[in-house]
């Protein structure tokens, strides 16, 4: 047995309370004084722990490493995020969920990591992901389902992202085609889906679901230019949001969201965010660049666009890209 790791789960399930030391030491088997070693050895790597003598022992509700004994306390899934790594540094959690992929990892496999060093938007855009501010997870997904439902992927996974967001902060959170997650006219969220076919290219043999949230403040962290289009929960709320506890709740509404795809009741909470409905759009398809109204999203998630010259488009998440308000 591990008896930090141990020690650092069962003061998590606490949520907040003191747990005296005696408590700590019959549950784990150790001695009382193997559990101060512990706690000392936690508080060295970062952990904010409060201890007071009488009542024993607290974690507080300010840590900002991310840990799976962190995590996996508030997750109440079936199987989304059962296997779950947590990571420092990773180059990209979508790089390293594929490769868990190739070792047969289940459906479910989650990657959490707090700096990515090469994280990556749509079509090869670099997506910033410095320490301590953000939460970068991706998902291996085996669905199920015929390879027609792939697309709805990301929106159904914008949806839990949205929700679980909103959980802890309260703002409205809306949704920019397919895969941005925006307050207050700021992009605090991107998605990034990458799908593997199966050989007979008529199935989805595997998904990986990246999501990107900024939750820290990112003031210090990017550039003026970016801090234009981008913000984070913390800017705009002023709340410090625990990663961990934000973790578990994007995971817990990806696996209901993902169980509506089927029969495509995620949509009404989509169209409900999607922000782009009702307004003249840009948008860039393949090389062709068009102009259009954006009319409401269609039963397979894509957008409905009516060109001036009166033709109707539905464009897919597979040939948009750079799709925006007209200024």
């Amino acid at each position: 047995m591990n008896v930090k790791s141990e020690l650092l789960s069962t003061l998590a399930e606490a949520n907040g309370e003191f747990i005296s030391g005696a408590a700590l030491a019959e549950k784990l088997g150790v001695s009382r004084n193997a559990v101060w070693k512990a706690v000392k050895s936690l508080e060295a790597e970062g952990f904010s722990i409060t201890s007071v003598t009488s009542k024993g022992y607290k974690l507080n509700h300010d840590n900002n490493i991310l840990s799976e004994n962190l995590i996996s306390p508030y997750l109440n899934t079936r199987k989304i995020g059962k296997v779950l790594k947590v990571f420092g540094t990773v180059d990209s959690t979508n790089n390293i969920a594929r490769e868990l992929e190739t070792e047969k990892s289940p459906h479910g496999t989650a990657v959490v990591a707090d700096r990515q060093t090469a994280g990556r938007g749509r079509i090869g855009r670099k997506f910033e992901s410095p320490s301590g501010t953000g939460l970068y997870v991706s998902i291996l997904v085996r669905p199920h389902f015929d390879l027609s439902f792939a697309p709805m992927i990301t929106a159904a996974a914008a949806c839990a992202a949205a929700e679980a967001v909103e959980t802890f902060c309260g703002n409205h959170v809306m949704i920019k085609w397919v895969n941005d997650l925006y307050m207050n006219g700021k992009k605090i969220c991107g998605i990034l889906t990458e799908a593997s076919l199966g050989l007979e290219m008529r199935v989805l043999d595997c998904a990986v679901i990246g999501i990107g949230i900024n939750v820290r403040s990112i003031k210090d962290c990017f550039d003026s230019e970016l801090k234009k289009k981008a913000t984070s929960i913390e800017d705009e709320t002023g709340l410090v949001i625990n990663r961990n506890r934000l973790c578990a709740e994007l995971l817990n509404k990806l696996e209901v969201y993902l169980g509506m795809i089927e029969d495509r009741s995620f949509l009404i909470k989509y169209r409900e965010r999607e922000m782009l409905t009702g307004n003249i759009i840009t948008a860039n398809i393949g090389t062709e660049a068009i102009i259009g109204e954006a009319l409401g999203i269609d039963d397979n998630a894509n957008l409905i666009v009516r060109l001036p010259s009166g033709e109707i488009r539905e464009l897919s998440s597979g040939e948009a890209n750079l799709c925006r308000i007209k200024a």
